[in-house]
Parts: structure tokens; C-alpha cells; sequence
């Protein structure tokens, strides 16, 4: 507990306001890995000179695929996937260059932007690190955004070359190649192309083998340019849970400074890790990471959340999920995925016998106790978690979460079953995926940790929501970012910019995050509330609808659950994703029969989940005006694919006002 109270980041001004920095960047921030290695392409070509043999980059192979039929009739593809399949650092390196020079032979030029629209997969890296290293311009757009969005993002930026997969050109592409006038390559990264598709005025489709042929041609071995610091390397749509996407503008430097200090935070990182990919690359969690193990010779194991874990959708019942065959020693997770792994052992647990359910009660228990003293329990690990920590390949050594806050109950519980520290991180893209991560050896829940050593944190007094950094017992207050990671602003958005972003007396850059937080003794900071999140109900309480939802979330009964307020109105009201197994069971005690739809529809189940709720929020001591007192329940759970959340699961507000507009009325009466 003493490496828990630790102090790790101090106010340099003295002034409880700030800035802190970590203890060990008081003097200076870091800025890079190694000094003169201040592009991407010199970052990466250091590693190929240190490890070309090493395994770079891995993929499965694909045995067979199949489609199952489901009890309700639903057709499912299932797949049966063999080993790991890899590439040496020397042999992405050659790709890279040959991939890069393909690109320059049709007519791709430099500091002229091309973008990438593909799921998360090896050709990902390889394609990005090309352009890095011939300095395009890399603009990257998630693979779950609507067509008008995507178009917006190419026709904004220019764009007459993308690089996208067979699916996604067939599936959301094809129909918006009309509305991007300028789009004339369109650079396939699956092997097999299916030829005589049609494509409008004379755009040419080519598979990613015949550029990378077409730039191992001597003549066009041509010299490049390579790119110099200050260049964007990427300029990166946010899907925002606000309005259209914004570009945000990352130059070499800043995802150097941004790796930097995530790297500092990983204990002995290098050529014995494993890291398994699978969540969005166009996500500034994923790349970060993604680019911090390239730094330090690790391999990267690529996967989909179809396929990670035995049980996954897609993964054929008696197969092996990816995690299971690739056993990672580090992950990125975001919040979403881990409340869900929670979820699930402890729902074996309840299916446990007597006996069982009480050791493992009882391990759980005591391993808490030990690890608030400081100390580690290998017997318990052994004999009553190993099961559990092989859900995730059992050589896990760091977890980082990172997206969305992660609850202290799942926090605990990835921290004792699975036998590895979680490192909270906090960052946004306009920071380069950098700001906070916690210490690996802090076990202390509900914090996102100190300033990284590559920037600072300062916080500015919020007079309307009542934050002040001369509040009693913690300063508290909105969340500046200062530092070589934050990034050159929104692409071609002057307004956005002197809103959000501005230069100090000193030159650096801040950004205003929008985030509430407040720093602790030991200069560990804690988010507690947005600027957006805060809503005033009638009386004139003020609501974080936010904290209400972490609350609320803990809930087994509840998936993901949405809180709502009106200034007009006097209570709060809310959308609840129902966990199925669960609401099933209730339905059964309650002897309610009905399909699914009916369930969710029914007054009387409503009613009950609405009990079970206000318990969790009293016995978390939400004061009353913040329970919900109406709800309504969801018979489709939100995805990505929805609309209403993000890619990082975090919830869209608007469109999920929109799509819950009549019932808000009926729950609010219409007036």
C-alpha cells in the first residue's frame, strides 16, 4: 500500500491548480525515445536494424469457414482458424518500402493525403508505416461510420487514393464513390479481388500485391522524401459522440511523445512481448499501442473481437479463440469488453457448487486483503485462478484500459483473477492517446494516475458546475493537457481550435479537455464529471449523468444503460440494455412468458428492473433526484453499427435522443 500513497506528480507551480508533471519529468518533459529519433520512419527502421529477425507481425490462418444455423433460425458464419502465421521485422520493413514506393508510381505525392478505411489486421500497420515513411499524410476513418460521414471525411481532405478491404469496399464504399469526386485509386488489401465489378468514372481498384510489384520495379526505386518532425503523420476523424467527425492533425513529433511516455509506464517492454490487436487502428488507443510495441521490438498478434476468445461469435464451438493460440503478455482493452468478462466468470461463479463458489469467495477475499498490503499470493493464483487468467492465455502482464472509465468492482476483479496489473489510462485524440496512465503497482481503483513524463496537467476553475482548484480536500476543476503530444488541431476548423486548443507564454501547446477531475495527495488524478454530461433539473440540482451511469452500470441486470434529463423537467429518465440471461430469469421468477421483445416491452418487467436499479443506485448513496424514476428497456443491444455509441462504446447522447424521442415523451408525459 506504501507504493499506493507514493507521491508521483507534484503541482511545479506550487499552486494546488497546477501544473503537475511527473516526479521524474519536473525539469523537462520527454519528448523521445531515442535522441534524433523524431520521425516515425526513423523509430521504426531503428527496430528493423536492432531485431530483422524477430517475429514483427502475426495472422492466423484461415483453415475453413462455414455457416451455422441458430435455434431462432439466424444464420451465423463460423470459422476455423489454425496457427499463427509470422513476419519478421526485416520482411515488414521490405513491404513497407516496396508498398510506399508503389504508391509514389501512382502518383500519390507527398504531404498530399490518402486515407485508410480497413478493419484492424497486419496490412493495416504495414500500409500506415508506408505512407510514414513517404510521408503521406495518413487520414483514417473508422470502419463503423455511416456513408455520409466517411464521404465527408474524404471530400474534406482531398483524397484521390484510399486504402480499404474487400468487404468494406463492397459493403460501404461503393455506394458513396459518386459523392468523392476525387477518388481515382482505390488500393484493395486482400489478395483475391474479385475482377469485373463495376466502379464509376474510371476509378482504377487495385490489390495491394500489384502496388507492392509495381514498387520493387527498379525504375521506380526513385529517392524519397522523408518526412521532417513538424509533418502530419495522421490526421484522424473522431467519430465524437458529438456532431460530424473532426480530423485531428498528429504530426511525427506528437505520436513520438505520445509513445514515449505510454512506453515509460510499461515496465521491461521489448522483444519477449506479445501484444494482441483487435480493437479499432483508426483509434488513437489502438495505434499508440500498437506503434509503442514497434518501438521496442514486440510482436503484435493480430485478432477481432469476433474471434479473440473461444467463446467469441465466430469462433466454431471446440476451436480455439485467437487469445487462446497467440497467450498475449500485453492488451488494450476499453471498459466495455472487461465489464463483459466480468460478468461472465461471475455468472460461472453463481453456477458453481456450494463448495467451489465458497473457496473461490474466499481466495477472491483474501487475495483483496494481500494486495491492499503489498503482497502476492501465488498459492491462490495457482490452485483457484489459473482457470480464469487462461480465458485470456494465461501470460498476461499488463492490461491497459483506456476509452471510457472502468468501474472499481471490474478494475478489482481483473486485478485478482487474472493476476495482472490494469494500468487506468486517460487521453483523448487531441493528445495523441497520451495524458495519464496509472502505475502498474497501484492498486488503488477509480484513478487514471499521474501525468505521463511527456506532459503536464493543469486544472482551470469551472465556476458554473461549482469546481474550484481551492476546493477542500482536492483541488478540482476542467482538464488542461500541456505538452509535445498534443496535437496541431482540427483539420481545416479554425473556429474548433481557438475554442479548444491554445499556446502558452512558452510555446507549448495545451488542450481544453471538456473532462472534470481532481488530483489527489500523491498527484494521482481521478475524472469525476464533463462539462456536457452536467445537466440542471427544475429545482435547480444539478445532475452528472455520467456518474449516474457508472453507478447504474454495476447493475447485473444491466448491459449499458443511458440516463436522460430535461432542465425542464424534475426527475431523470433512462434507456436500459437489459442483460439477457439475467432479465430471462427475472422474467421466469416473475412468471412472465413472452419472446424477447415482449419482455422488454412489458410494464410489469419494466417495473421490477426499475426496483432492482433504484437498490443499486441507494446502495451506492446516489442522492434521490439523481435515480431515474422512469425507464425504458432496449430489445437490441447498441453497437457501433447502431449509431448510438462510438467505436469506443461511449455513448452517442444526441442520436440516442432521437432515437428514443417518443419514449422520453411518453415518459415524461408530453406536455
Amino acid at each position: 500500500m506504501s507504493c499506493s500513497r507514493r507521491v508521483k506528480a507534484r503541482s511545479i507551480s506550487g499552486h494546488p491548480s497546477g501544473p503537475y508533471r511527473d516526479v521524474r519529468a519536473l525539469r523537462a518533459l520527454t519528448t523521445c525515445i531515442q535522441p534524433g529519433m523524431n520521425t516515425l520512419d526513423r523509430v521504426f527502421e531503428s527496430s528493423v536494424c536492432r531485431n530483422p529477425h524477430l517475429d514483427c507481425l502475426g495472422t492466423r490462418e484461415l483453415l475453413s469457414e462455414e455457416d451455422e444455423t441458430q435455434e431462432d433460425g439466424r444464420v451465423f458464419k463460423k470459422v476455423i482458424l489454425g496457427e499463427y502465421r509470422w513476419m519478421s521485422y526485416d520482411q515488414v520493413y521490405k513491404e513497407v518500402r516496396a508498398f510506399g514506393s508503389g504508391l509514389a508510381a501512382l502518383e500519390q505525392k507527398p504531404l498530399k493525403n490518402i486515407a485508410i478505411f480497413c478493419e484492424t489486421r497486419a496490412e493495416w500497420i504495414i500500409a500506415a508505416q508506408a505512407c510514414f515513411m513517404y510521408n503521406f499524410p495518413l487520414v483514417t476513418l473508422y470502419s463503423t461510420l455511416g456513408g455520409p460521414a466517411i464521404a465527408h471525411g474524404l471530400n474534406e481532405a482531398e483524397v484521390s487514393h484510399i486504402i480499404t478491404s474487400k468487404e468494406l469496399l463492397e459493403t460501404k464504399l461503393k455506394n458513396i464513390l459518386l459523392e468523392v469526386p476525387r477518388l481515382q485509386h482505390i488500393i484493395v488489401v486482400d489478395d483475391k479481388l474479385k475482377s469485373g465489378s463495376e466502379y464509376p468514372r474510371g476509378i482504377s481498384v487495385h490489390s495491394m500485391a500489384a502496388v507492392k510489384r509495381l514498387g520493387a520495379h527498379p525504375e521506380n526505386g526513385t529517392s524519397r522524401r522523408p518526412p521532417c518532425a513538424s509533418d502530419v503523420a495522421v490526421i484522424m476523424y473522431t467519430s465524437g459522440s458529438t456532431g460530424v467527425p473532426k480530423g485531428v492533425m498528429i504530426s511525427h513529433s506528437n505520436i513520438i511523445a505520445g509513445i514515449t511516455g505510454v512506453a515509460e509506464r510499461i515496465p521491461n517492454l521489448g522483444e519477449d512481448d506479445t501484444y494482441i490487436g483487435y480493437l479499432p487502428l483508426a483509434h488513437v488507443l489502438e495505434l499508440s499501442a500498437e506503434m509503442v510495441c514497434l518501438a521496442h521490438g514486440c510482436r503484435i498478434g493480430y485478432s477481432s473481437p469476433q474471434t479473440l476468445a473461444d467463446q467469441s461469435t465466430k469462433i466454431k464451438k471446440g476451436s480455439k479463440g485467437d487469445i487462446s493460440v497467440l497467450r498475449p503478455t500485453l492488451m488494450a482493452a476499453v471498459p466495455e469488453i472487461m465489464d463483459r468478462i466480468y460478468k461472465n466468470v461471475m455468472l460461472k461463479v453463481e453456477e458453481m457448487s456450494v463448495f467451489q463458489r465458497t473457496l473461490f469467495l474466499l481466495a477472491y477475499n483474501y487475495k483483496m486483503e494481500q494486495l491492499a498490503m503489498g503482497y502476492s499470493t501465488p498459492l491462490c493464483d495457482r490452485l483457484v485462478f489459473r482457470k480464469v487468467r487462461a480465458l485470456l492465455g494465461g501470460r498476461l502482464r499488463v492490461l491497459l484500459s483506456g476509452g471510457a472509465p472502468l468501474s472499481a468492482a471490474t478494475q478489482r476483479f481483473m486485478n485478482i483473477c487474472f493476476c495482472c496489473p490494469v494500468g487506468q489510462g486517460y487521453g483523448l485524440t487531441e493528445t495523441c492517446g497520451a495524458g495519464t496512465i496509472s502505475q502498474l503497482w497501484d492498486y488503488s481503483t477509480g484513478r487514471v494516475g499521474a501525468p505521463l513524463v511527456c506532459c503536464e496537467v493543469q486544472l482551470k476553475d469551472w465556476i458554473e458546475g461549482g469546481y474550484r482548484s481551492t476546493d477542500r480536500p482536492c483541488p478540482r476543476g476542467e482538464i488542461l493537457v500541456g505538452g509535445p503530444n498534443v496535437t496541431m488541431g482540427y483539420y481545416k476548423n479554425k473556429e474548433k481550435n481557438t475554442e479548444d486548443f491554445f499556446v502558452d507564454k512558452k510555446g507549448q501547446r495545451w488542450f481544453c479537455t471538456g473532462d472534470i477531475g481532481e488530483f489527489h495527495g500523491d498527484g494521482c488524478l481521478k475524472i469525476i464529471d464533463r462539462k456536457k454530461d452536467l445537466v440542471k433539473l427544475q429545482a435547480g440540482e444539478y445532475v452528472s449523468l455520467g456518474k449516474v451511469e457508472a453507478v447504474l452500470k454495476n447493475c447485473a441486470l444491466v448491459d449499458n444503460i443511458c440516463a436522460y434529463a430535461n432542465s425542464e423537467e424534475s426527475y431523470v429518465i433512462g434507456f436500459v440494455v437489459p442483460n439477457q440471461k439475467q432479465l430471462l430469469a427475472l422474467a421466469k421468477r416473475k412468471c412472465v412468458r413472452g419472446l424477447w421483445e415482449e419482455l422488454c416491452n412489458n410494464p410489469v418487467i419494466e417495473e421490477e428492473v426499475l426496483k432492482v436499479i433504484t437498490e443499486t443506485a441507494l446502495t451506492a448513496q446516489l442522492e434521490r433526484f439523481e435515480i431515474p424514476q422512469k425507464i425504458r428497456l432496449s430489445v437490441e443491444p447498441w453497437t457501433p453499427e447502431t449509431g448510438l455509441v462510438t467505436d469506443a462504446f461511449k455513448l452517442k447522447r444526441k442520436e440516442l435522443k432521437t432515437h428514443y424521442q417518443n419514449d422520453i415523451e411518453r415518459m415524461y408525459g408530453a406536455k
